[in-house]
């Protein structure tokens, strides 16, 4: 055997030993095993996008046209007209083209029960609001006495269709003896309770008016009823008071944007509405809709865009 020969004899004795090492480790038959094949993670949800609008964003107006409804569709999730149905220029869809929510109303204990009732049921509302002011002798003027005896009716509304009662609407009224918001309520309580066998009103949501100043001290007053607000009509109409009135566009838009931060950071505030779309004597700067169908005041546009807390 020439070395030539030696050395490829050798290589082939290596090549065999190697082979023979492999297959030995593969069948489990000595040396380190293999690591065990990662386990594949499982998918990941695909997170939702975020809300493009605040679900508590509304506006208290009695819209007439498709065209104004869009135009506030993009920022403003509901909407509400002091009635039991939507204005009857709208179209039937309307709320579904606008993507918002209509919430009727029970503005007083004068009502078609079984015409509210059908309504409610044919669109799924899931909210009623009643008793507009009551404590105002221009609005709704009823005493506690009086809403009381009529609660029972909002309640079997309720009762038959599943929904929320929101309400009562209460301010700072004009009735004697009972402008302060606080003592209507208490006095209403009461009332019910002596004509129910103590059973207390059925209460889901409290609504409260307020335009002025200071709305965070007047929902905290009202916190003793411990019930989630809707701040169902709201805005500046200070006036009389030097700097303090509100008096231009500007003024109106820095306590938009204050009301506005305080109901979307409260968490008992679910819901809050905008006083109002379009006033042809707006004196208090308060519209959110031009002069023309479809159009926004800066007001409105800024109404829109404010910042809002996801729910």
């Amino acid at each position: 055997m020439n070395d030539d020969q030696a050395h490829e004899l050798d290589a082939r004795r290596r090549m065999l030993l190697l082979a023979a090492s492999f297959a030995l480790v593969s069948c489990g038959g000595g040396g380190s095993p293999a690591p065990p094949s990662p386990s594949p993670s499982p998918p990941q949800p695909i997170p939702a996008p975020p809300p493009a609008k605040s679900a508590k964003r509304g506006v208290a107006y009695n819209f007439a046209t498709l065209a104004d409804l869009q135009a506030v569709s993009a920022g403003v999730s509901w909407w509400y007209d002091w009635g039991a149905h939507p204005d009857n220029a709208l179209p039937a869809n309307a709320a579904a083209q606008a993507a918002m929510d209509f919430v009727p109303m029970l503005w007083n204990a004068s009502y078609d029960a079984p015409s509210v009732t059908a309504y409610i049921e044919a669109n799924a509302i899931k909210y009623l609001l009643v008793l507009n002011e009551p404590n105002l002798v221009a609005q709704a003027n009823l005493t506690p006495t009086q809403a009381a005896a009529a609660w029972p009716g909002y309640e079997a509304v309720a009762a038959a269709t599943g929904a929320k009662i929101v309400g009562p609407a209460i301010t700072w009224g004009t009735m004697p003896g009972f402008s302060d918001p606080v003592v209507w309520m208490d006095a209403f309580i009461a009332a019910y309770q002596a004509a129910n066998g103590g059973r207390s009103p059925q209460i889901d949501y409290l609504a409260f008016h307020w335009y002025d100043y200071g709305l965070a001290d007047q929902l905290d007053r009202l916190a003793k009823y411990g019930k989630p607000f809707w701040v169902t009509e709201m805005a500046n109409w200070h006036t009389g008071d030097g700097t303090a009135a509100i008096d231009t566009v500007a003024k109106q838009q820095a306590q938009m944007t204050d009301m506005v931060k305080t109901c979307e950071a409260r968490a008992d505030v679910f819901r809050y509405a905008w006083f109002t779309g379009r006033w042809n004597s707006d004196v208090h700067f308060t519209s959110l809709l031009g002069a023309s169908p479809g159009t926004l005041t800066a007001l409105g546009s800024l109404y829109l865009t404010l910042p809002f807390t996801a729910a």
